[in-house]
């Protein structure tokens, strides 16, 4: 059984107006999360996984230089790459520099894959009509609190871009 949700006006004696800001950041946040990973559920791919498809658009990275611009450990990245990689969605080659590294390349599955999925905010989610402004605070409280949990994080001026931009 699952609880209805609260009104945005009032009426079961919790509106969320009246909530702290953290709530409303944290019940955003679980309800994008539900809609991502049941709209790429239906795509067939993670939300790790089109973290991978988008950061690969540039060309080939190493599995260690994704999971540092992933913010991940490398054993996580390569969780998610097996799983891409068993889809069909990337391909993982040895470096002819080293043989101890793995390129890897996003196939042209994954490249339709990232194609059918970056639209998903746009698709999923209503406009903001200060959407410039709502992006910076949102990158703003990012910045200013990631330090306690990612220690390479960078300034704002270059900061994580959100796979559908």
């Amino acid at each position: 059984m699952t609880a209805s949700p609260p009104s945005p006006h009032g009426g079961d004696g919790d509106a969320m107006e009246s909530w702290p800001t953290g709530r409303l950041l944290s019940t955003a946040a679980r309800l994008v999360e539900h809609a991502w990973v049941e709209a790429l559920a239906r795509l067939g791919i993670t939300h790790a996984g089109l973290i991978v498809l988008h950061l690969l658009g540039d060309g080939p990275l190493s599995q260690t230089e994704l999971a540092r611009r992933a913010r991940v450990q490398t054993q996580t990245m390569s969780r998610t790459l097996e799983r891409l990689q068993r889809d069909g969605y990337v391909k993982r080659t040895a470096d002819p520099g080293d043989r101890r590294r793995h390129r890897v390349t996003r196939t042209s599955a994954g490249r339709r894959a990232w194609e059918s999925a970056h639209t998903l905010e746009r698709d999923l989610f209503p406009p903001l009509a200060h959407h410039d402004e709502v992006r910076a605070a949102l990158l703003s409280i990012i910045s200013a609190t990631a330090s306690k949990r990612w220690s390479s994080f960078p300034e704002v001026a270059d900061p994580p871009r959100h796979p559908a931009d």
